[in-house]
């Protein structure tokens, strides 16, 4: 605890990003004594926080544990790796608990040292126009992060000022419970929203990213009223669209950032440092797209009971899972020494589940695999580029289909089913995209499943579970196919004590205050 969360979130994140190339996460030390002498300018100020974008300080969140917690546990993913999560018999010692633990409190870390330096510039005379904004996009990303540990873990430990804990010697910070947590995360993008602009250049939050994530946080409250209003305010801004093109929001870097995306996490296409391109696409990509310029080793694949999910005709099921019959014209993958894969793969890849799978035939546990940020074999066979197992697109945590989805659920507000014109009409663009029909009337279900299947893949569902109470969450757990095409596998213990994850062991043995029973934070 004490070297993870207050010595690490001091270090300047400038020394990890060293070797970055790009300007957009390229920043200079943050150390205090430079404040006098730099971040004097608004190039200087957002150089410095671009580092909350990057996919550097994101990676071991979005590398795995994002799809582990969010989808397998979920029950959208299979995985023979994180079986604990498939199971729920998640330990404090489980590697991806570990990780996004560490990634979320590192990122506060930056985002904490940040709005300190700025602070102490402004009232040095710094300039408020360029501060100002900067100051609002570290309360976005504290909100968000707070959120996301909230819904994680409940009760977790709340650090604004690791400078002064460490100063003080006392490291024994306590769990401060759920619901304190949260109105901490509403505050900060409170704060962000008030102090960001309306609009900004592609990628960079604004004050609608801002009122985006408070509609999210308010619906995980059962705050409906506050969660239409934020999502509404959104939507009537005409910032946003659902674009066309669904899969290549996940797939093509010339869509990084596009008129959906109210947050993605920067990457960029270079092979160091690691972590700087998207890593998801081998532990996706179908093995038999793995070439000379891309991996692909399907570690996660999509789940037995996903596939059950789509409605007949949602073409989301394509644009998000490769099955038998599956084909891509534009990728021929081709390997050497491989004749009869070469020649499988001649015209085009197929997705085919009887073909040998060392001539090109496709046979996960699932018989599928996951579209979603995968890239494709490599620029030479007709994908997007890809070095090994990197790419260059971003990673999207907040979308506006989210918003419009959030915005029917808020409007029905809990009641068994509404006609509403408002909710139908928010709800039913999301299904004409999908080329669905439109529904006439909604209940909470119909919700559940629109936004199970619009998020496949993209590690949201497991929340929207355990947001509908424990008892709703093991009713739902329990009817799930956890298994593979070979065997079905149905929970049946199911329990209250899974519905949170457990914080790390090693940073409990670091700080004993964590093993103990949450305390307020608001006196």
């Amino acid at each position: 605890m004490k070297r993870k969360l207050i010595y690490a979130a001091m270090l300047a994140p400038a020394l990890f990003l060293s070797s970055c190339k790009e300007d957009f996460i390229e920043r200079p030390s943050l150390s205090g004594t430079t404040t006098g002498n730099y971040y004097n300018n608004a190039d200087e100020v957002r150089a410095a926080t671009s580092t909350l974008y990057s996919g550097l300080p994101w990676r071991n969140y979005e590398s795995r544990a994002q799809d582990a917690i969010g989808d397998v546990m979920g029950g959208n993913m299979f995985t023979y790796t994180d079986t604990e999560y498939l199971n729920f018999t998640v330990s404090a010692a489980s590697e991806r608990v570990g990780a996004s633990w560490g990634a979320f409190y590192k990122i506060i870390g930056y985002a904490n040292v940040m709005l300190k330096t700025f602070e102490e510039k402004k009232a040095s005379g710094g300039g408020a126009t360029y501060l100002d904004p900067a100051i609002a996009e570290c309360h976005f990303i504290r909100g968000m992060l707070y959120f996301f540990i909230a819904r994680t873990w409940g009760a977790a430990p709340i650090i604004t000022d690791p400078g002064a804990t460490a100063l003080s010697g006392d490291f024994n910070i306590p769990r401060y419970i759920q619901k304190d947590v949260l109105r901490f995360a509403l505050e900060e993008l409170q704060a962000a929203e008030k102090g960001l602009p309306e609009s900004d250049v592609p990628g960079r939050v604004t004050k609608y990213s801002a009122k985006g994530m408070m509609a999210k946080l308010y619906l995980y409250q059962k705050d409906y009223a506050n969660a239409k209003t934020k999502a509404e305010e959104v939507i009537s801004s005409g910032k946003y669209m659902l674009v066309s093109d669904y899969t290549g929001m996940f797939t093509k870097m010339s869509m990084n950032n596009n008129a959906e995306s109210l947050f993605s996490i920067q990457h960029q296409f270079a092979q160091d440092p690691w972590g700087t391109a998207n890593i998801k696409n081998p532990d996706r990509g179908a093995g038999a797209l793995r070439t000379s310029e891309a991996d692909a080793w399907e570690m996660y694949v999509p789940s037995v009971d996903i596939l059950k999910e789509y409605e007949f005709g949602d073409l989301r099921r394509k644009w998000s899972v490769m099955e038998h019959g599956w084909t891509n014209p534009s990728w021929k993958p081709q390997r050497a020494n491989a004749p009869a894969y070469n020649a499988f793969m001649a015209n085009g890849f197929k997705y085919d589940t009887l073909q040998p799978a060392n001539d090109g035939g496709s046979l996960s546990p699932t018989r599928a695999n996951i579209v979603k940020y995968f890239a494709g074999p490599g620029k030479t066979y007709g994908g997007e580029p890809v070095l090994g197992q990197g790419s260059g697109n971003n990673v999207v945590l907040l979308r506006y289909a989210d918003v419009l989805l959030i915005y029917a659920e808020a409007i029905l507000a809990g009641q068994a089913s509404t006609s509403d014109a408002k909710a139908l009409d928010a709800l039913n663009q999301v299904r004409k995209r999908a080329g669905l029909n439109p529904k006439t009337v909604i209940t909470n279900d119909d919700i559940l499943h629109e936004r199970r299947v619009e998020f496949a893949f993209e590690g949201d569902y497991w929340y929207d579970i355990q947001r509908q109470g424990y008892a709703k969450a093991k009713a739902i757990i329990e009817k799930q196919d956890r298994g593979s095409k070979a065997y079905g596998s149905f929970l049946t213990n199911f329990s209250e004590d899974k519905m949170y994850l457990p914080i790390p062991a090693g940073e409990v043995v670091q700080d004993p205050e964590l093993g103990k029973p949450a305390v307020p934070y608001y006196k």
